[in-house]
């Protein structure tokens, strides 16, 4: 993985991409990208994510900190985004303006 891409550029789709958003959330991309990595190789889609614990993605992200806060977002995301209509990114539990905002200028 190429260290001077954005984390945006890592990603394969819009799940994905509200993935980095709440990850990156008070860290940088150095710290997000190694993360991602993993996280996205155990879990490359919404629907797998539900499978997994809340400790077995706590585990993965306990490098970012916060990580019972991000596990909780991401899940609760996740469940929201199968029918989620694609507009309103602020629609989906833990993404904000900045996500919201991102998710416009990157997709």
């Amino acid at each position: 993985m190429r260290d001077d891409l954005m984390v945006q550029q890592q990603v394969d789709n819009v799940w994905q991409h509200m993935v980095g958003v709440i990850c990156l959330n008070q860290v940088n991309r150095r710290q997000t990208k190694p993360v991602l990595t993993e996280f996205f190789r155990r879990w490359p889609t919404h629907s797998s994510l539900l499978y997994a614990t809340k400790k077995e993605i706590e585990d993965v992200l306990k490098p970012l900190g916060m990580q019972r806060v991000r596990a909780e977002r991401l899940y609760r995301m996740s469940e929201q985004f199968e029918d989620w209509d694609g507009e309103d990114a602020t629609q989906l539990y833990g993404i904000g303006k900045y996500g919201s905002d991102s998710y416009r200028l990157f997709l």
